[in-house]
């Protein structure tokens, strides 16, 4: 009955031998191999009649042949090697990445005479790992690489993976942000907001979209659009939520910037219509066809200058110039500008003094210093320090014309010289008519003519 109960084993045994999946090998502790069974053949492509009795290293690659000695210690010292995964060599030569495990073998006084090797082939298993590690790297490149925040939560809402940009932007670590820490960087006016439309979206399930301030590491916050999609599994259910939050503060300055623009657009095209009627009355009233284009071209001049520099204001030397060009070509030899024409004027202040230059270029070619062959026009500029805070001083004198004479009765262009800047400006204007020359002074607290957001400053005394 042993006999047939031994015999029934061993045939057991070699049938779980012959038909194993895994090549399983034995060898000698010298190294040489005694068995090599069907899937050895499959795996290796070696028959069992070419192999067998030859060294277990000839399928073992020359850098690796110190692991074989590290596992015939190992077995020869009674241990078993647990699986681990390495290399070894197919007929040809061609590297085959197994993963083997070796246990002793004992004859029957209990003595170590080999050992028994399970190889299993895990090419399959290291190309899935390849290619999930290819794809986790091209994930973390995109993620990493895109202009916006972004993050991963679980079905409830729990977020457990931020990119690089978040960490980046808000100084922050995963412990700090795991679950619902990224509130402690939404700003206090907002976060309540925030989560509890977050909460809807996680509760029904659908897509959230939201605008609110996130703080950066620096402490200040920047304006987000956020949104969050269900990722859904195979069966419809709501896998993971993968957001996104994206800077918008730009945009929205941008829009803040527009929408002031087209305020003083309005604005400043309320006041153009009401300019042009002024300007058409009063002269139309004289029948000066002349005058009316001229002042209207200088009206066009100052819009020019103003559109090229946005709307934000214009440079009191290019204002100057602009309205000087009938006359341009007398700019630096017989019109001399000097002193602080860097000042940036406001869109209002350009308009007035801009006409007003106008009018004086006007005069002077018709009746003042450039009627003739050798006048000259000094335009001088400052920006002077007075105890009441900073003014701007503009002085046009006249020389060597026609000699002068106070006007007998002002017309429009008094107007637009002295009138119009006192209204408009609040500023101080003084007319003097010595017989050398006229004399305009225009004196105005800085801050009635200055851009908004300018800072030009200078100290000069005329």
């Amino acid at each position: 009955m042993g006999r047939r109960n031994s015999g029934t084993s061993d045939a057991h045994l070699a049938a779980i031998v012959a038909n194993s999946f895994d090549a399983i090998i034995s060898k000698d502790l010298q190294g040489t191999i005694r068995s090599w069974n069907r899937a050895a053949e499959d795996i290796f492509g070696w028959s069992a009649r070419e192999i067998v009795g030859r060294s277990i290293r000839t399928i073992i690659p020359a850098d690796r042949l110190r692991e074989e000695e590290h596992i015939i210690e190992r077995v020869g010292a009674g241990e078993i090697v647990p699986r681990f995964e390495t290399v070894r060599l197919n007929k040809q030569g061609l590297p085959i990445p197994v993963e083997i495990c070796v246990s002793p073998i004992r004859d029957r006084a209990g003595a170590i005479v080999g050992a028994s090797k399970i190889a299993s082939d895990i090419s399959r298993t290291i190309e899935l790992r390849n290619r999930l590690a290819d794809s986790e790297r091209q994930f973390r490149m995109l993620a990493n690489n895109i202009a916006q925040l972004a993050w991963i939560a679980d079905r409830d809402g729990s977020i457990f993976w931020y990119n690089e940009r978040w960490y980046d932007y808000t100084g922050t670590t995963i412990e700090q942000m795991k679950g619902w820490g990224w509130t402690s960087v939404h700003h206090p006016d907002h976060v309540e907001r925030v989560k509890a439309r977050i909460q809807e979206s996680w509760d029904f399930g659908v897509e959230w979209e939201d605008t609110f301030p996130l703080r950066g590491k620096d402490g200040t916050y920047r304006w987000f659009l956020s949104r969050a999609k269900p990722v859904l599994d195979d069966t419809g259910q709501i896998w993971r939520w993968f957001g996104t939050n994206t800077d918008i503060t730009a945009q929205l300055q941008s829009e803040e910037k527009i929408r002031l623009l087209m305020g003083e657009v309005n604005h400043r095209a309320k006041n153009m219509i009401t300019v042009v009627q002024a300007i058409v009355m009063r002269t139309v009233d004289r029948h000066d066809s002349d005058a009316l284009a001229s002042r209207l071209a200088a009206l066009g001049r100052n819009q020019d200058l103003l559109t090229q520099h946005n709307w934000n204001g214009a440079r009191l030397g290019e204002l100057i110039s602009s309205q000087l060009a009938p006359v341009g070509d007398l700019v630096g030899s017989r019109i001399i500008l000097t002193g602080d024409l860097d000042v940036l004027l406001s869109p209002a202040a350009s308009e007035t003094i801009g006409l007003a230059i106008h009018e004086l270029g006007t005069n002077a070619t018709k009746y003042g210093s450039l009627s003739g062959a050798a006048g000259q026009v000094s335009i001088a500029c400052a920006v002077i320090h007075e105890a009441n805070g900073k003014r701007l001083r503009i002085v046009w004198r006249e020389s060597g014309g026609p000699a002068v004479a106070a006007p007998e009765r002002t017309g429009f262009g008094s107007v637009m010289i002295d009138r119009n800047p006192r209204l408009a400006l609040q500023a101080e204007v003084q007319l003097a008519f010595p017989p050398e020359g006229f004399v305009w002074r225009l004196h105005v607290p800085l801050e009635q003519v200055q851009a908004q957001g300018s800072d030009d400053s200078g100290a000069r005394g005329l």
